[in-house]
C-alpha cells in the first residue's frame, strides 16, 4: 500500500513538473536584458542614425533593452580602451582597424566564427569584408560596417569664381591650393588634416609619387626599403610641408575631422580629402550645384595608393549576452539595414547584394568611388601593417613628429630617421 502511495505522490511529481519548467521559460523569456553598445565613430548624425536602428530593434525585441554610449570623436578611442580594459561588462563595441589588434592580443574580443558560421547572410558579404574581418590571425574578431575609401571633395562654387580648373595631379592639387589662398579675407586653399590618425590623408598624398610601393605594406618598397627613406619618399614630403605652408591657415595643425569639415563647408578650404560618410554632413549644408567629389588625385607615379580603411562590431569577452548581442549586430549588418545605415551615413556597404540592387553607390556622389574601385590599375588598393605590434602606437609618433616638422622644430631628414628607426625590425 505504502508503495502504491510513493508512486502515485512521484506520478504527481512528475506530471506537474514540465508545468514549473514552462512557468519557469516563460518568467525567464519575459526577463529584460540590457546590452551596452560603444561606438566610437562619433558624429550627431550617425549617432542618431545608430539609435533609430536600435529602436527599430527593440521595438522587435521589446526583451531587449539597449544603451548606446557615444563618447566624443576624438577621445573614443581611448574611452573604449580604457573601458575594455577594466573590464567593464559591455556587449557590442565598434572596433576600428587600428585598434583590432591591440584588443585581440589583450583578449578582449570573442571569436565570431561559429555565430558567422550560422549566419545565412554571411553568403552575401563581399570578399573585401571577409579579408578585412579576418586581418588578425585570420580569424573574425569584428565584422565591418562599412568601408572608408578616400575621395577628394571639391567647392566647384569656389573654383568657378577664381577659374581655378579641378585638379587631377597631386601637384595640380597643390597648384590650385597654393592660387586660391588669399584671394580673400579667410580664404585658403587646403583642408589640412593635422590630428587623430592624420597619416590616413598624407600617406596618400606623399607616397603616391612612389611607384613601387608594396601592397601588402605601405610603408615598404617592392625592394624591402622603407618608402620614406628614399629620394621620392623625401621630396615628397618636403613638398607637403610647402603646400601646408602656402595655402593651410596656421591652426589648421590642430584639425581634426569635424574642423576640415566645417572649413570646407565654410569655404575657407575648397579641397577636402575625406571618405564618403562625410557626404551627410556636407549635403546637410551644401547644395550638390556647389560641390562635387572626384577620384584622388594621382601622384608623380602616375597611380594613387588607398587604403581601405574601416571600422566594424565585435563583441566584448566581458559580455554576459553574446548570444543576444550578436542577434543585433546581425540585425544591424543585415544588407536593408546596412545599405540604410550608409545611405544616412555615408560610407561603403558591405554586402554583395546593395551593390547589384542599390543604383544610389553607384550613381551621383559615390560615382568617384566607383570609378576608383574599378580602374585598379589607377587606384591601387594597399594595406597598413594592422598587424604589426607597432601599428597602435603610429597615428600619435606620427603625428607629433609631423606637427615638429611643420613648425620647424626638427628637419626633413630628422623626421625620417625617426621613422625609419620606428618601422625598423
Amino acid at each position: 500500500m505504502k508503495k502504491k502511495m510513493l508512486l502515485s505522490v512521484f506520478a504527481i511529481a512528475l506530471a506537474i513538473t514540465p508545468l514549473f519548467a514552462q512557468g519557469s521559460s516563460e518568467k525567464s523569456s519575459s526577463e529584460k536584458v540590457k546590452l551596452t553598445f560603444v561606438e566610437t565613430m562619433t558624429s550627431p548624425s550617425r549617432t542618431s542614425e545608430i539609435q533609430s536602428l536600435i529602436d527599430e530593434y527593440v521595438s522587435l525585441n521589446p526583451n531587449i533593452e539597449i544603451e548606446l554610449i557615444s563618447p566624443p570623436y576624438e577621445q573614443a578611442d581611448n574611452k573604449l580602451t580604457m573601458m575594455l580594459n577594466s573590464n567593464q561588462a559591455l556587449d557590442i563595441v565598434e572596433v576600428r582597424d587600428h585598434t583590432l589588434k591591440q584588443y585581440v592580443n589583450n583578449s578582449k574580443l570573442m571569436d565570431l566564427s561559429s555565430y558567422m558560421e550560422s549566419w545565412e547572410g554571411t553568403s552575401d558579404l563581399l570578399p573585401l569584408t571577409l579579408t578585412a574581418a579576418k586581418t588578425v590571425d585570420n580569424t573574425p574578431y569584428m565584422i565591418p560596417q562599412f568601408f572608408f575609401v578616400k575621395g577628394l571633395f571639391v567647392r566647384t562654387d569656389i573654383l568657378e569664381k577664381y577659374d581655378v580648373e579641378i585638379p587631377t595631379t597631386i601637384e595640380e592639387l597643390y597648384a590650385a591650393a597654393k592660387e586660391i589662398t588669399n584671394k580673400a579675407p579667410n580664404q585658403y586653399g587646403f583642408g589640412f588634416r593635422g590630428k587623430s590618425s592624420a597619416f590616413k590623408i598624407s600617406d596618400i598624398l606623399m607616397l603616391s609619387d612612389l611607384d613601387n610601393i608594396d601592397l601588402d605594406n605601405i610603408y615598404k618598397t617592392t625592394d624591402g626599403e622603407f618608402a620614406y627613406n628614399t629620394p621620392e619618399g623625401k621630396a615628397s614630403i618636403e613638398a607637403y610641408v610647402q603646400m601646408f605652408k602656402d595655402s593651410v591657415p596656421s591652426d589648421g595643425i590642430n584639425w581634426g575631422f569635424n574642423e576640415q569639415v566645417n572649413a570646407f563647408i565654410s569655404g575657407t578650404t575648397p579641397f577636402l580629402v575625406q571618405d564618403p560618410d562625410t557626404i551627410s554632413m556636407v549635403d546637410a549644408a551644401l547644395d550638390r550645384d556647389q560641390y562635387t567629389v572626384v577620384p584622388m588625385p594621382v601622384g608623380k607615379s602616375g597611380k594613387t595608393y588607398l587604403d581601405y580603411g574601416f571600422a566594424g562590431l565585435g563583441i566584448p569577452t566581458t559580455s554576459e549576452h553574446p548570444q543576444e548581442a550578436w542577434d543585433f549586430i546581425s540585425y544591424m549588418l543585415s544588407a536593408e539595414n546596412n545599405a540604410k545605415f550608409c545611405k544616412a551615413y555615408g560610407p561603403l556597404p558591405i554586402n554583395t547584394s546593395t551593390y547589384e540592387n542599390d543604383e544610389y553607390f553607384s550613381q551621383g556622389a559615390y560615382k568617384s568611388w566607383q570609378t576608383e574601385m574599378s580602374s585598379t590599375d589607377k587606384y591601387v588598393f594597399v594595406k597598413y601593417p594592422l598587424d604589426s605590434p607597432k601599428y597602435p602606437g603610429w597615428a600619435q609618433v606620427e603625428e607629433q613628429t609631423m606637427q615638429s616638422l611643420l613648425l620647424d622644430s626638427i628637419t626633413t631628414d630628422e623626421l625620417i630617421a625617426q621613422w625609419t628607426e620606428y618601422w625598423s625590425e
